[in-house]
C-alpha cells in the first residue's frame, strides 16, 4: 500500500504514517498501537509473514558480544604460573589472560597471551569451562595448560608488575581461594 492508502485504511493522517516510516524506533501512542495491532490481526497470513520478515530486517542490529577473556592455568611440576597485575592502585596476582576478539579462538589466545606476557610456551591440555566472572563481569574461558619451555619473565611491563611460578600448595598466599574458579582448584589439586 501507499502511505496515503495505509493512512486511509487506519483512519490516521498521511503525516502520521510518513512519520512512522521516517522514525521506525518511534513508539506509537496507545490508541494508535491498538489500531495497528487490530489491522495486523485482521490481515492475511501472507501479509503477517511479510510484516514479521520486514520488521526483523528493519530492527536487525549487529550482534553484541560480551567481553570474553581466555585464562591460562599453566602447570609445571608442582608450580603454577602467575602474573601480578597493577590496575590503578590495586595489585593482584592472577593467571595469564587475554581478550578474545569476536570470532577468535579462546584457546589460541590463552597460549599466545601467556607467551607474550611471561615468555613461557605452553599447550592447552583441557578446557575447564566458562563463567561470567563475578567481579569483572567478563565472560571467561579457563584452560589448564602444560608448560613446554621458556623462562618466566615480565614480557608486558605495561600490564604486569611481576611474573612468578607459585607452588600450587601455596596458591592461597597469592590468590584467595574464594576468588578462584572452583574447577581450577580441582584440576590443580589433582596434580599435587
Amino acid at each position: 500500500m501507499t502511505q496515503e492508502a495505509f493512512a486511509g485504511k487506519l483512519g490516521v493522517s498521511v503525516r502520521s504514517v510518513a512519520s512512522w516510516r521516517a522514525n521506525p524506533d518511534m513508539i506509537p501512542q496507545q490508541e494508535t498501537q491498538r489500531i495497528l495491532d487490530t489491522t495486523l490481526a485482521m490481515a492475511g497470513d501472507a501479509v503477517r509473514r511479510r510484516f514479521i520478515h520486514l520488521s526483523r530486517t528493519a530492527i536487525a542490529q549487529p550482534e553484541v558480544q560480551a567481553l570474553r577473556v581466555a585464562i591460562a592455568v599453566v602447570r609445571r611440576g608442582g608450580d603454577v604460573l602467575l602474573v601480578c597485575r597493577q590496575d590503578g592502585e590495586d595489585i593482584a596476582w592472577q593467571f595469564p589472560a587475554g581478550i578474545v576478539k569476536p570470532g577468535g579462538s579462546a584457546s589460541k589466545v590463552a597460549v599466545r597471551e601467556t607467551l607474550a606476557e611471561t615468555g613461557v610456551h605452553c599447550t592447552v591440555r583441557e578446557h575447564l569451562g566458562e563463567r561470567l566472572h563475578p567481579h569483572t563481569h567478563a565472560m571467561c574461558d579457563y584452560f589448564v595448560c602444560d608448560y613446554v619451555h621458556g623462562e618466566a619473565i615480565n614480557g608486558d611491563s605495561s600490564e604486569n608488575v611481576a611474573v612468578a611460578w607459585a607452588p600450587i600448595a601455596e596458591l592461597a598466599r597469592f590468590i584467595p581461594t574464594d576468588r578462584i574458579y572452583p574447577p581450577i582448584l580441582d584440576a590443580l589439586e589433582a596434580t599435587v
